[in-house]
């Protein structure tokens, strides 16, 4: 399967798995999805539905960012669907916070316990 290197048309579960992270787009698509996730308090720390809403989320901000590029330089753009676009992604973010977790780390006497036990 070809790699994607830009947005795809529509929303398709899995779409940022499928994307050319050595293109200028999918290294900012995955530094985003890393900054998003790190702010809910790392990716291994979410619920299946926080990371399909976390995909979705990305796919709606990159969408409306060149929605929004595209009327800068003078192209059409249905303000409908920008407007849904927009709340659609607020109520997203909403759902899942907008302020950051932190993440779980263990003590410095829980991690060398670790490393010790594992050593052995």
């Amino acid at each position: 399967m070809a790699r994607l290197k830009s947005l795809p048309e529509s929303f398709t579960s899995g779409w940022l798995e499928n994307i050319d992270k050595r293109t200028a787009f999918g290294y900012a698509m995955a530094r985003r999805y890393h900054e998003f996730t790190s702010d809910l308090g790392g990716v291994e720390n979410l619920s299946f539905q926080q990371r399909v809403l976390v995909e979705r989320a990305l796919f709606l901000q990159q969408w409306i960012a060149q929605s929004e590029a595209a009327i800068a330089e003078g192209g059409d753009a249905d303000m409908g669907k920008i407007t849904a676009a927009n709340n659609t992604l607020m109520g997203i973010l909403s759902k899942l916070g907008l302020e950051r977790k932190a993440k779980n780390v263990p003590s410095l006497g829980e991690y060398i316990a670790r490393r010790e036990g594992a050593a052995q």
